[in-house]
């Protein structure tokens, strides 16, 4: 989102959470950098699916919250309440709740052009699987597409029927 964003991230900074109104990310982390804060809001290329097309799109790894750097506990995180696209910052009690700069380092790590990328995945389009556990303990199946947040479509013959099973990828052992 925020092409301001210093490429080094300081591990000793410590970041704000804050909670922005519903699909207004983009809206909030305008107007918090016009107001001189450093903010971060990672992204991910996901798959939209309308009408029968398909295409890929940004969007938010955590949606509704964004990431505001304090460089020191004198900064002022009160005007940031007041900002047009917030909603609240996270607290404990009265207290912003505080993230490590090591977390967000992390999450620039994992970013190409931009974009925090998936970790490679060991199983691939057309690998053999065994489920390990669950419903189809033990049946054999064929993966036939990758879906998001780690679900794979495997073809499996269940009762001499072939048969499309959506399981997550911890249920499944390579063949």
């Amino acid at each position: 989102m925020n092409e301001n964003f210093g490429a080094n991230v300081s591990s000793r900074a410590v970041w704000l959470v804050v909670n922005t109104h519903s699909n207004r990310e983009a809206l909030a982390e305008r107007n918090l950098i016009s107001q001189g804060f450093e903010v971060y809001g990672p992204v991910i290329q996901k798959q939209i699916r309308h009408a029968r097309r398909v295409h890929d799109a940004l969007r938010p790894l955590f949606p509704d919250y964004l990431f505001v750097c304090r460089d020191s506990h004198e900064l002022r995180w009160r005007p940031i309440l007041s900002t047009l696209g917030v909603r609240s910052v996270v607290c404990n009690g009265e207290e912003p709740s505080l993230l490590h700069g090591s977390l967000i380092a992390d999450l620039k790590a994992r970013e190409r052009d931009g974009i925090i990328g998936r970790p490679a995945s060991p199983l691939k389009v057309g690998h053999a699987v065994r489920v390990a556990r669950g419903p189809f303990d033990g049946l054999v199946g064929k993966i036939i597409e990758l879906c998001e947040k780690d679900r794979l479509i495997v073809l499996m013959d269940f009762l001499n029927q072939p048969i499309k099973v959506t399981v997550t990828q911890g249920l499944l052992s390579v063949c």
